[in-house]
């Protein structure tokens, strides 16, 4: 069953409205999103909807394959990335990079 809503921090939503954040990087438990396929979404903390995406792809990544690409498209360094990755999934080695757009409302 494919996804239709994901939830960000609230600390990321200015960061994709702003369109400074392009993609977000889940674990196997939020990874099934269709492409092409229009998602809300909402605060984690609150459950406050901001906007909706598009999903243009998502792809398997291992941890250790992170790279400075990826840390700019989340808007932050690499180290930074893999501090807040650590923080989330402490022990996931396989993730996915789920790509997407802002819909405009």
């Amino acid at each position: 069953m494919s996804l239709t809503t994901i939830t960000f921090f609230e600390r990321f939503e200015a960061d994709i409205l702003s369109g400074k954040k392009t993609i977000t990087i889940r674990n196997q438990d939020e990874k099934d999103f269709l492409l092409n396929s229009q998602v809300s979404v909402a605060t984690f903390e609150q459950g406050r909807w901001f906007c909706d995406l598009m999903i243009k792809s998502v792809e398997p990544i291992q941890f250790k394959d992170l790279s400075q690409l990826h840390a700019a498209q989340e808007n932050m360094t690499l180290s930074e990335l893999k501090s807040v990755i650590r923080e989330i999934y402490p022990q996931t080695e396989t993730l996915y990079v789920i790509s997407f757009s802002l819909v405009a409302n």
